[in-house]
């Protein structure tokens, strides 16, 4: 069967993506992988931050959302910026404040420091500083820029835009820390604020459902499309296997472990090995699944396109709504009964190198598995 060649000069103005095309504009270094550790990515000088920083493109990203790692060097500011596009911003290291400024007047500042977690209400100036005179401090901003600039093609429009967003900025309470929670469901539940000063210590709900005593909570901030959750993985445990659209990227907080992925066409399983640092978004309705090997709980977030509150995507709806349901009845998830054989197995013999025991006894007949490679079991990635 003949295949269509296409010529796609950029000067014939056909298949752009101006995305793409404003990053490489911009000077920095581009980074692209399944995952990627953004503590030792090499950041270079960014004209627009007055600081150093580098695109961290993630295979799964999707067409919405990507994440830049942005350096502040000991001491230092970056110069100010506003923008159309939303970011939901984790401190992977370092001391610093920020300081807000809204087209009313109102003026906000907090500080933040390694595994804070906070959003700049939408278009309002904003400035942020390194505290430390030693250290560097290094920002992950996740972001929806490449839906807004592809959408707009237009970067004065979109950094030099003076609408105003004022219900954007929420109460001050939601800039000193604190919140406002509504209970939904369980897998739901929200906290409603702009900062999170520490997201090791922030009390999670219980989500059971999501496998093997594991805890939820869904952020809503700034008001924003963005979406945010963080879960937590026991010791010894790990989550059932499940899938949804591309986009999420997640990072992880506190603990080590790994993750699997596997298509569902696929025999073999992909394996990302996660710490604090690590970064990557499974791809569109790949099949992937948490294991924590360290002694104690672990926790990682997850950030992408579609809110709790505003989901945006059909699909962010659908999956918020059936994400509990086992694949057998059109859900999106694997039960442990349901799982590859060689899943658990791997597990046992990582826990084992780990030094760390098992404490899936309560949800999996472990007395069936022993130190030989096990066979593909029927019904599973394949």
């Amino acid at each position: 069967m003949a295949q269509l060649t296409l010529d796609t000069d950029h000067d014939r103005r056909f298949l752009l993506d101006p995305y793409l095309d404003w990053t490489q504009n911009e000077g920095i270094p581009v980074y692209e992988d399944f995952g990627i550790d953004l503590l030792a990515v090499e950041t270079q000088r960014w004209d627009r931050f007055d600081a150093k920083g580098a695109f961290i493109h993630a295979k799964g990203r999707g067409d919405f959302c990507a994440t830049f790692a942005l350096e502040i060097e000991p001491g230092r500011q970056t110069s100010p910026q506003k923008h159309i596009f939303e970011e939901v911003i984790y401190v992977m290291e370092g001391h610093g404040a920020t300081k807000i400024e809204t087209p009313e007047g109102l003026r906000y500042s907090f500080e933040w420091g390694p595994k804070s977690l906070f959003a700049i209400p939408l278009n309002a100036r904003y400035q942020h500083f390194n505290t430390s005179g030693q250290s560097r401090a290094l920002l992950a901003s996740t972001n929806n820029l490449p839906v807004v600039m592809n959408l707009f093609h237009n970067e004065k429009f979109v950094f030099q835009n003076d609408f105003s967003f004022p219900e954007r900025v929420g109460d001050d309470k939601h800039f000193a820390g604190d919140g406002d929670f509504t209970s939904i469901r369980p897998g739901s539940h929200l906290w409603e604020t702009n900062f999170v000063p520490d997201l090791t210590n922030l009390e999670l709900k219980a989500w059971e459902a999501r496998g093997a005593g594991s805890a939820n909570l869904a952020f809503v901030l700034a008001d924003g499309t963005m979406h945010t959750h963080m879960s937590e993985i026991p010791a010894g445990r790990y989550k059932k296997g499940h899938r949804h659209g591309d986009g999420m990227h997640v990072f992880a907080v506190n603990g080590t472990g790994y993750s699997l992925f596997w298509h569902e066409a696929e025999q073999d399983f992909k394996r990302v090995p996660w710490r604090h640092g690590v970064m990557y978004a499974p791809p569109h309705l790949m099949f992937h699944q948490h294991f924590n090997t360290a002694p104690t709980p672990a926790r990682y977030i997850a950030i992408g396109i579609g809110s709790r509150r505003y989901p945006f995507i059909r699909m962010r709806r659908e999956a918020v709504l059936g994400s509990e349901v086992n694949v057998r009845e059109g859900g999106a998830q694997i039960d442990y009964s349901d799982q590859d054989r060689r899943i658990h197995d791997l597990w046992l013999k990582e826990m084992a190198a780990c030094g760390v025991a098992s404490d899936m006894g309560k949800y999996i007949d472990e007395s069936e598995f022993d130190s030989r490679p096990a066979a593909p079991s029927k019904g599973s990635p394949t």
